[in-house]
C-alpha cells in the first residue's frame, strides 16, 4: 500500500525530486489513465502548499479539452483549444505560468478565488494529449522551479499511463 511521506519544502528542487519519487511509486504497475490522473492530482493537491485546484484536462477532439480527474472546487467541463490558459498551452504546445490570472487575456475563471496558474501539457508520440492544471489563491505562487517540477511529474504520468500494449 502506498503512503505519502512529508517532504521538506525549504528547497524546491529537492521537494520536486522527492515528489517525483513518490509519484513513480504511486503509479508503479498501473496503466489506467483515469486512475493515474486521479492519484496524480490527489498527490499534488495534498503535498503542494497553497493550491486551490489541481487536476487534468484531456484533449477529446482536436478543438476541445474536457475535464478529467481533479482536486478542488467544481470546474469548467469543456475548454476550447486556444482559449484560457489551458487551451492556450495546448495550442502553443508548452507550459504557461501565469503570475496574475486577471492579467491573462481570455482567462477562464472557474473559481473566482484563483489568482495564479500553472498549466503543463502532456506530450506523447509527438502530440499533446491534455494538460495538468494547477491554480493557487495567491498571486505569483508558481515560478520556474515549479514549472520544471510539474513538467517532470507530467513525464512520469505519461510514461505510466500511455504504455504501448
Amino acid at each position: 500500500m502506498f503512503e505519502t511521506k512529508q517532504i521538506d519544502q525549504g528547497n524546491k528542487k529537492e521537494f520536486y525530486r522527492e515528489l517525483a519519487g513518490q509519484l513513480k511509486a504511486l503509479l508503479e504497475g498501473e496503466t489506467d489513465v483515469t486512475a493515474n490522473a486521479a492519484n496524480t492530482s490527489a498527490l499534488m493537491f495534498q503535498m503542494m502548499p497553497d493550491l486551490n485546484w489541481a487536476g487534468f484536462y484531456f484533449l477529446r477532439s482536436e478543438n476541445e479539452l474536457v475535464l478529467g480527474p481533479f482536486q478542488g472546487k467544481p470546474a469548467c467541463v469543456r475548454i476550447a483549444v486556444g482559449r484560457g490558459v489551458c487551451g492556450t498551452a495546448v495550442e502553443r504546445g508548452h507550459s504557461i505560468l501565469v503570475e496574475d490570472v486577471h492579467a491573462f487575456p481570455g482567462h477562464i475563471a472557474c473559481d473566482a478565488a484563483s489568482r495564479s496558474e500553472l498549466v503543463v501539457p502532456l506530450h506523447h508520440g509527438g502530440r499533446v494529449l491534455g494538460v495538468i492544471d494547477l491554480d493557487a489563491p495567491i498571486p505569483s505562487r508558481f515560478d520556474a522551479e515549479d514549472r520544471a517540477g510539474i513538467e517532470a511529474l507530467a513525464e512520469i504520468f505519461v510514461a505510466a499511463s500511455y504504455v504501448e500494449k
